[in-house]
């Protein structure tokens, strides 16, 4: 059936396949330069390939001798990380420290009683205080999901609500703080005291406050005050002069308890030295007059006394007297107890002590103030005490946690700090406290050789993967691939399409030579530091196997790839680190700029290939000048081939064309001749 001819759908003499046969051949300049184009292609991606590599490799060199060099890198080791650990910046300097954690820094974290599911919370306007942030909201009414979501969106980063249920058909609702210490309080106000009580989370306390007041009644003054001056109260402020006295009378006494906090505002100011008073002279001895005696109008006076006096002597100035420990407390029992001392200061500042390790359980009956300073007055106003943990008379139920800060002894010195980060107490590290510890725990802050270690394997790494390439690149041989045994299957076939794409190139190949040349020179590093002049002295070559390891000979040694012994590596990071950074890297003419060791080579013959109009700039270059000549060409070539085939087609229908109107003229000729012998024939 195939050869059955239908007019108009098939061509007589199969032209198709003849013009096909005849564009093949047409085609042969175009396949040939379309594969050209390929290769021009692949080459590029070769060369962009091998530029990743050197850029690689030069990067990693530059950091082991830049200003950011791991040897400059910092770590804090910690005896116990789940009591405190650290950070260190570049800054820190080594040194070692004891810590002791005695307690970390909370937010205040409260949860209600077991609520019914049906529970509501009425409208009203709901207000928090976290520290000095207020939050205040208006509530329109409705469950606890709805009360919770409506803080959530205004607490923003201060405060957070939840529900939980701690018993089954119930929901309590937990509200906590997410401001830690213990000036972040967290404090209900308007309808959210009401909704603190209602729901359990807190309850009235009794108010253990309690405001002292300065006046005549309460102040108990020492007999032996001459006008009052030494001790009086001036405005609303109890003034206590160089060696007065006085004492405040507490009544009814305060229960002493551990929450118990004193707070008053002080003014401790000292006078200067020329105005300090300074004793006169002593007077000399009083003669009584000599008397006379008069007769007949005549007076004889006596010869006045005479009476040796030494000279007078200047007597000493008073002792001087520093005391800031002019504070104590009087307890019911009779005994007493010193407060901390005050610090000089002509405006008031603001003290605040908590009297549980000052006053124990003792009962609280006077404040003395005992000023036995020669040249320093004291001034004391809004003495208050108070417990800070019933803040605005609410005292909470059901406390997770309470807001305190995190306290933290340093060599014996004790430190508070609201956050558990604390970033200003050694210079370049930032302490986390984690838990109470109890046995002090050492940081010690020392070089980061994990880093350094890192940083080195990471230079080794990129410059075999380049040494591969360039292997790759510059030999024609299948067993270079073979060794490389970490690639995949996919990896190798890759491999070997690229296998001795550049097997002329000098530039390449010299490259090659260099990179090898580098690894096995030696090195100048400082006076006395020469242990550290090769790499194969920090275990780094390409061939560190030890004595009494059996080995024979090994092509793929002799390819340039580096090998890490990584014990005597890790040895070589336990020495003093100078002499391991010299040999990446040293100035070794002082003028404040590298110029030696082995990461400086590696940089330096890396450089002139991936900077800007480097060698595979212009390698790369060259390659996209040739395919844009191949492309031009290409369309060159797929326009004359369409004219061509375009000619073919329309010669062969011609001929078809003038083959069909032969026929038809041969069918009329054969028709008229068989109609004229019909005609004949009768």
């Amino acid at each position: 059936m195939s050869d059955i001819y239908v007019p108009g759908v098939k061509s007589r003499f199969s032209t198709e396949k003849l013009i096909e046969d005849l564009m093949k051949v047409e085609r042969l300049p175009k396949e040939r330069a379309e594969k050209n184009l390929e290769n021009l292609k692949n080459e590029k991606a070769y060369w962009q390939e091998l530029g990743r590599r050197v850029s690689s490799l030069r990067d990693s060199a530059r950091l082991l001798y830049s200003f950011q060099n791991p040897f400059n890198d910092r770590r804090v080791l910690s005896s116990n990380e789940s009591a405190i650990t650290g950070t260190a910046t570049r800054e820190a300097i080594e040194q070692e420290r004891s810590f002791t954690v005695k307690q970390i820094a909370r937010a205040d974290r409260f949860l209600s009683a077991p609520l019914e599911e049906s529970f509501k919370v009425d409208s009203g306007t709901y207000t928090f205080s976290v520290g000095k942030d207020e939050i205040s909201f208006a509530f329109r009414g409705g469950s606890l999901q709805d009360f919770a979501e409506a803080l959530n969106r205004r607490g923003r980063d201060k405060l957070q609500a939840s529900l939980v249920t701690v018993e089954p058909k119930t929901k309590s609702l937990f509200i906590e703080s997410k401001v830690t210490g213990a000036e972040n309080r967290l404090v209900f106000s308007a309808d959210a005291e009401t909704l603190a009580i209602k729901t359990g989370i807190a309850e009235k306390a009794e108010d253990s406050s309690r405001e002292i007041k300065l006046e005549a009644a309460s102040l108990n003054l020492p007999s032996p005050d001459p006008g009052g001056k030494l001790a009086e109260i001036r405005g609303d402020a109890l003034q206590v002069a160089a060696g007065g006295m006085a004492g405040i009378t507490v009544t009814p006494g305060i229960k002493s308890s551990p929450a118990l906090v004193l707070q008053f505002e002080a003014a401790l100011n000292a006078w200067y030295e020329e105005n300090s008073p300074v004793p006169d002279s002593p007077p000399g001895p009083l003669m009584p007059p000599a008397g006379s005696v008069t007769y007949g109008g005549i007076t004889i006076t006596n010869a006045p006394s005479s009476v040796p006096v030494p000279p007078p002597e200047t007597p000493e100035p008073p002792r001087r007297v520093d005391d800031w420990s002019l504070l104590s407390l009087g307890f019911s029992d009779g005994s007493s107890a010193s407060l901390p001392p005050l610090e000089d200061s002509e405006d008031f500042n603001a003290y605040q002590f908590p009297l549980g390790d000052i006053a124990g359980d003792r009962t609280i009956s006077s404040i003395e103030i005992t000023n036995n300073n020669t040249h320093r007055d004291i001034s004391l106003r809004n003495i208050r005490f108070f417990d800070p943990e019933a803040p605005r008379g609410l005292k909470p139920r059901n406390p997770i946690s309470l807001a305190q800060d995190a306290v933290v002894g340093m060599e014996g010195i004790e430190i508070k700090r609201p956050a558990n980060l604390i970033d200003d107490l050694i210079p370049g590290v930032v302490l986390t406290a984690k838990e109470p510890s109890d046995h002090p725990v050492r940081l010690g802050i020392e070089p980061d050789r994990e880093s350094i270690k890192e940083t080195i394997i990471s230079l080794v790494g990129n410059y075999n993967r380049l040494m591969a390439e360039l292997n790759v690149l510059t030999r024609n041989d299948e067993t270079i691939i073979h060794e490389l045994s970490y690639l995949s299957a996919e990896e190798q076939d890759a491999l070997k399409k690229k296998l001795g794409t550049f097997a002329g190139d000098s530039a390449l190949t010299q490259f090659k030579n260099s990179l090898q040349r580098i690894a096995a020179a030696p090195y100048l590093t400082s006076a006395g530091q020469r242990d550290a002049a090769l790499l194969s002295q920090i275990g780094i070559g390409t061939d560190v196997r030890r004595t009494g390891v059996s080995g024979g000979y090994d092509p793929s040694r002799l390819r340039g790839y580096l090998e890490i012994d990584e014990k005597f590596l890790d040895t070589a990071l336990q020495s003093p680190l100078d002499a391991l950074q010299q040999l990446f890297g040293y100035d070794s003419d002082g003028d404040l700029i590298i110029d030696t060791g082995f990461a400086h080579a590696l940089e330096t013959v890396s450089r002139p290939f991936v900077e800007t109009g480097g060698i595979i700039s212009l390698k790369t270059g060259t390659i996209d000048s040739r395919i844009s000549r191949d492309e031009r060409r290409l369309t060159t070539l797929e326009q004359q081939l369409a004219a061509k085939e375009a000619a073919l087609k329309n010669q062969y229908g011609q001929m078809e064309g003038a083959y069909d109107r032969l026929e038809r003229m041969s069918a009329s000729l054969d028709q008229f001749s068989r109609q004229s012998n019909n005609a004949n024939n009768r």
